[in-house]
């Protein structure tokens, strides 16, 4: 179900009035039966992976909460069964297929005429976002930053919860799980500003982002017809329909959990106004960028290492979150292109060159501030072109 339909139309004010009619001990039921619905309407079939990832993480967390944080050596195998289970799920319906493909073109490269194996399968909607998701829930639990939740039904209602569960934010445990228990009582205060949020959402998607993909389409899609001014606009316009688009998304999902008493966390905070590009991605899809700092460039040692690690640690993250963003080469060159943009970055952001006859003339910075531009129109043009729509 999208929220830009008319089955949402109905579909929402139902669920949120029959929550407030609801006791609070069976609301939990409530939400976690109209979330399955909501999944259930695009495909009810794959619903069935949310129940097995559901089950493992809830078992695994379980099993690693009978042990101190002494014996974490013991839970090591629950944490492996949740990562290797979870992964092992997005592998094959998001990446097997394109490790077969490039398999395939390797082989035939190197002379061979063989077609590796392929499944014929569709990609579950919004699976890269729950899977990280619950993942982030078994990590916290091993290292003792939770403890495991012992009630499967308010579990399970955190890994399908509605709002957010087929594009984010990626919300953790430790602020959605336990507003799950709370007794929200109905606030006319909170269901004003969250339909307010979802109006300015459902504005910037339907009204915005819609019509701007009528010209961003026609272009991308026939780019030999058009050049010069024409391909210019539409990667301006591109980088306002994907802005829009993506983040009226977070904004209805936010704001249809407000209308409930739930609060997730922001998502977007006026990417256009970062002066770098490192403060660009801490404006932008915040819960994905946090998720990757927190789960893989701290472990990797983030900055508390030497600088060449630190600039190797940045490159690997972001390498790693564009593969996330989609199964293709294209999108590990763009990953590759934003680990590198930042890694220039962080190399020349104290360098100073004097101009002849001029002191202390910040020369690379201000070649930078001029060069930022060009870098944020890359990160909205590439997409376009990784995901096939530019030849």
């Amino acid at each position: 179900m999208l929220f830009n339909s008319l089955e949402f139309l109905f579909f929402f004010p139902t669920v949120v009035l029959l929550y407030f009619l609801t006791p609070y001990k069976y609301r939990w039921i409530i939400l976690l039966i109209a979330s399955y619905i909501f999944y259930m309407a695009w495909r009810a079939e794959y619903a069935l992976l949310l129940v097995i990832s559901t089950l493992i993480d809830y078992f695994c967390s379980l099993m690693m909460g009978r042990y101190p944080e002494e014996e974490k050596q013991k839970r090591k195998p629950f944490l492996y069964l949740s990562l290797i289970s979870n992964l092992g799920i997005l592998f094959t319906f998001k990446y097997f297929n394109f490790f077969s493909a490039s398999f395939t073109s390797l082989l035939k490269s190197l002379g061979y005429d063989y077609a590796a194996p392929a499944f014929s399968l569709l990609l579950p909607m919004g699976i890269s976002f729950y899977t990280f998701q619950t993942m982030s829930y078994t990590i916290d639990v091993y290292h003792s930053r939770l403890k495991p939740e012992k009630h499967l039904g308010v579990f399970a209602l955190f890994v399908t919860f509605f709002p957010q569960l087929v594009a984010g934010p990626i919300e953790r445990a430790g602020n959605l799980l336990e507003q799950l228990k709370v007794d929200h009582k109905f606030s006319y205060a909170n269901v004003i500003a969250g339909l307010q949020l979802m109006a300015w959402g459902f504005f910037k998607k339907i009204v915005i982002a819609d019509n701007l993909a009528i010209m961003v389409n026609n272009v991308y899609n026939n780019p030999t017809q058009y050049t010069g001014v024409s391909l210019i606009l539409a990667t301006v316009f591109f980088a306002f329909q994907i802005y829009c688009d993506f983040s009226a998304y977070s904004d209805i999902a936010i704001g249809s959990a407000q209308v409930m008493g739930f609060t997730l966390m922001q998502n977007f905070n006026r990417p256009y106004f970062s002066k770098t590009i490192g403060e660009f991605w801490n404006r932008w899809h915040i819960s994905l960028f946090t998720w990757f700092r927190d789960y893989l460039y701290i472990p990797l040692g983030g900055n508390r290492v030497v600088k060449w690690r630190w600039y190797y640690n940045l490159f690997i993250t972001f390498l790693v979150s564009g593969f996330w963003h989609g199964a293709n080469w294209t999108f590990i060159v763009w990953g590759a292109l934003h680990g590198f943009y930042l890694v220039f970055a962080n190399i020349t952001a104290k360098k100073e060159i004097s101009w002849p006859g001029k002191q202390d003339s910040r020369l690379i910075p201000r070649c930078i501030n001029l060069f930022r531009f060009v870098l944020y129109l890359c990160w909205y043009a590439l997409p376009g072109y990784f995901s096939g729509r530019i030849t």
